[in-house]
């Protein structure tokens, strides 16, 4: 049984085994009154019973073989496999049937003659179907392929918002659609109508926004299809960015940039809400994957210009990648992007958050470990560094350099809050830009002495290690002002202060500039400094020279006490040996003899005397 092409006139229903057959006229089929759903079925109102069911998902239509068989590749052939096994199968099950019941539906209005629209909507949905039934030119002129062939070609390709409507209806049709090139053929037309506009326009307004909020609602696969093939066509790269910022803030949760008036507004806060619920593992509560994979899909297809996307956006992502887990390759990649530009950075958005994922026993650190901290600092150490790669390949400097020292004072003046933050880590980071990029050090002395208000305990070496950082030639009067009166400063350091302030109150005195008040009060305040400080010298001199008196006067003690010590064990000598010759028999016989010559000479007036002297003498 061949193929029948412009099917004849009558349908033949054989029973295989029997002689007779009885032939029906085809018009009796076709002429339906109605198809009548019932619960679960469709049924075809005709006066010839139904003789073919068609189970599509989960809805049963009751049918006739002729008008299916006739129009359908797919059908025919297990219609001829059936007969030629002699066993008629009148149930037939599609499987992944493209559009489902509904478009089923449509396709049988079509085989029963029925007229059908064709609309941007319903279209690709039909196409894939009329594909998978096989209803080629073979079995029918004008069959349903080329059909809907001929609408797509002439009636969506050229129109920009059907292109978009049918789109969006192939969501739902993989593999067919992209097969069947629909989803090629529709963003390159969107493309082509999208970089036409642009070209012609010359430059990039917001009257070519419109276009925009279209494209936006595609999913994020035909998104990057449309971005790319419009790119290949030669859109300028701020008009890329500018769409790509635009679907980033309508479909990242927390993206909230205020870059469209269609904002959720409370994007902010949901991106505080991912912050402190910590970073998104695969497996773990709160994980999205669909967002996961729109964040490395925007990056991917950034374009590599540096005014493409704003600096903000930039960081924004760069948040959310890290959330989300998002490629190391691509986190790394946005890094860099931001480095470029890090010029037109936000202090607010710099302060990227130091994800910890619920890791308890980093909870649980030291302060003292540094690794506690509120804020992810070596992410932002690392921008910083691509920044100056960026900036030395250019050979540029100074205006962005000084751009970028502010914002990096301001920076630095914020994470100083935090309690566990090292002074190592604050070292680093505050000498990551080499000595000139800071036209003035202001900004450096507050985020200093935020760090040094913030921990009070900071020894004298410490503090000494700090202030070394900041060149107070580059303090402006108002910062000389503030630092000479802080006593959280090393002494040495206000010392510093005050003379490089009289310098520049000299310097302006010389160069006969008009002296204003401020600076006048500078200089009393100099002066009654400086006397101060002359006062505080004389008595530290003062001091000083007491001190060696004492150490002179100690010497000396030290040295009197030592004599005493000596003479103490020389008569404590003596009078031992005195002793003992008191008791000896040799001293009371001189003791007695002597008596005995005292007392013979003592009528005499000079024995008397000399007897007397050497009495006081021994005595």
């Amino acid at each position: 049984m061949g193929t029948m092409k412009n099917s004849s006139k009558f349908s033949l229903l054989e029973s295989q085994g029997c002689d007779s057959s009885i032939a029906i006229p085809a018009k009796l089929i076709t002429a339906t009154e109605c198809f009548e759903k019932k619960e679960q079925a469709w049924f075809v109102t005709s006066k010839v019973p139904t003789d073919l069911t068609v189970q599509v998902g989960d809805i049963t239509f009751y049918a006739h073989k002729h008008p299916l068989t006739s129009r359908s590749g797919y059908i025919n052939r297990l219609d001829l496999q059936s007969t030629s096994k002699s066993n008629f199968d009148n149930d037939i099950k599609l499987n992944n049937f493209p559009g489902g019941s509904g478009t089923f539906e449509i396709i049988l209005k079509f085989c029963y003659g029925l007229p059908i629209d064709l609309t941007p909507t319903n279209v690709a949905p039909l196409r894939c179907a009329s594909e998978f039934l096989e209803m080629t030119e073979e079995f029918e002129d004008g069959n349903l392929i080329s059909k809907t062939e001929a609408f797509l070609t002439f009636i969506v390709l050229s129109s920009w918002k059907n292109s978009i409507t049918v789109l969006k209806s192939c969501e739902s049709l993989y593999p067919w659609a992209e097969n069947l090139q629909i989803i090629r053929r529709c963003c390159d037309s969107i493309a082509w109508q999208a970089s036409r506009d642009n070209l012609a326009n010359g430059e990039f307004t917001d009257n070519e926004r419109w276009w925009f909020d279209e494209v936006s609602t595609l999913r994020i696969d035909h998104f990057v299809r449309i971005i790319t093939a419009t790119r290949a066509k030669g859109a300028k790269p701020e008009v890329i960015g500018a769409c790509i910022m635009y679907y980033g803030e309508k479909w990242l949760c927390g993206m909230g940039l205020g870059l469209t008036d269609h904002g959720k507004g409370s994007g902010r806060h949901e991106l505080q809400l991912s912050i402190l619920s910590g970073k998104r593992q695969e497996g773990s509560p709160g994980y999205n994957k669909e967002q996961r994979v729109l964040i490395e899909s925007l990056i991917s297809i950034l374009p590599p210009e540096k005014e493409a996307v704003s600096c903000k956006f930039l960081l924004q992502m760069l948040k959310m990648a890290t959330v989300y887990s998002a490629t190391p390759a691509l986190v790394s990649e946005l890094e860099k992007r931001i480095g470029m530009v890090l010029e037109d950075a936000n202090v607010n958005d710099l302060l990227i958050p130091n994800y910890r994922g619920g890791d308890e026993e980093k909870h649980s650190q030291s302060p003292q470990s540094g690794e506690c901290t509120m804020h992810d600092i070596e992410t932002v150490q690392r921008i910083v560094e691509y920044f100056l790669m960026h900036e030395q390949q250019r050979h540029q400097q100074n205006s962005e350099n000084s751009q970028v020292g502010k914002l990096l004072d301001n920076y630095l003046a914020e994470i100083a809050r935090d309690p566990n933050l090292t002074i190592s880590k604050f070292q680093v980071l505050a000498e990551a830009l080499p000595p000139g990029a800071r036209a003035c050090d202001d900004g450096l002395y507050r985020a200093i002495d935020t760090y040094l208000k913030t921990h009070p305990s900071t020894n004298e070496h410490d503090r000494r290690r700090l202030c070394k950082l900041m060149d107070c030639e580059k303090l402006s009067l108002d910062a000389c002002m503030h630092a000479g009166q802080n006593d959280r400063l090393p002494l040495r350091t206000i010392i510093q202060v005050l003379f490089s302030e009289q310098l520049k109150v000299r310097a302006a005195i010389h160069e006969k500039k008009p002296v204003p008040d401020e600076i006048t009060e500078q200089e009393n305040r100099w002066s009654s400094a400086e006397k101060e400080i002359e006062s505080t010298k004389a008595e530290l001199g003062m001091v000083k020279t007491m001190l060696q008196e004492l150490q002179k006067d100690y010497s000396e003690l030290q040295q009197e006490l030592e004599k005493l010590n000596i003479k103490q064990k020389s008569a404590s000598s003596w009078s031992y040996g005195w002793k003992k010759l008191k008791s000896s028999t040799f001293f009371h016989g001189k003791i007695d003899s002597d008596t005995t010559r005292d007392e013979n000479h003592s009528q005499t007036p000079t024995g008397s005397k000399v007897s007397r002297q050497r009495r006081r003498s021994i005595s």
